[in-house]
């Protein structure tokens, strides 16, 4: 079993793994983060984004819209599970026209990670719009 302080330092790492992925617009980077059947739950109208194909799909069309927005989750809190291999991660987002630099919409989320052989992968995330 992955020492609570390890998962956290690899949790955070693969956010911000995730971060630089979703900022440089680079979906070969995002594919290794999600597990196959991740689900992502959005800020606004709570539409559901389920699997790997699906959410990488969704970010191929937010990539290509004019101006692009980039959305930048920073981690507040990891608690990683005694008894399993999984971690929940709380923080805030944002999104921000890449042109301007002006923030768009902000809010809560919160995310589930397994750890696997080849590392941590998202399970699933959900995301609340406040801003």
């Amino acid at each position: 079993m992955i020492s609570a302080s390890e998962a956290e330092l690899q949790v955070r790492f693969r956010r911000a793994a995730f971060n630089r992925a979703l900022a440089e617009a680079d979906l070969a980077a995002i594919g290794p983060l999600l597990c196959p059947d991740v689900v992502l739950v959005t800020g606004t109208d709570s539409a559901v984004i389920s699997g790997r194909k699906a959410q990488l799909a969704a970010w191929k069309r937010e990539f290509s819209a004019s101006p692009r927005t980039i959305y930048t989750r920073t981690t507040e809190i990891v608690m990683p599970s005694p008894v399993e291999p999984i971690v929940m991660e709380h923080g805030k987002w944002q999104g921000t026209v890449h042109a301007s630099g002006s923030v768009i919409a902000s809010g809560t989320y919160a995310a589930k990670w397994r750890h696997f052989p080849q590392g941590w992968a998202l399970i699933a995330e959900i995301f609340v719009t406040l801003g």
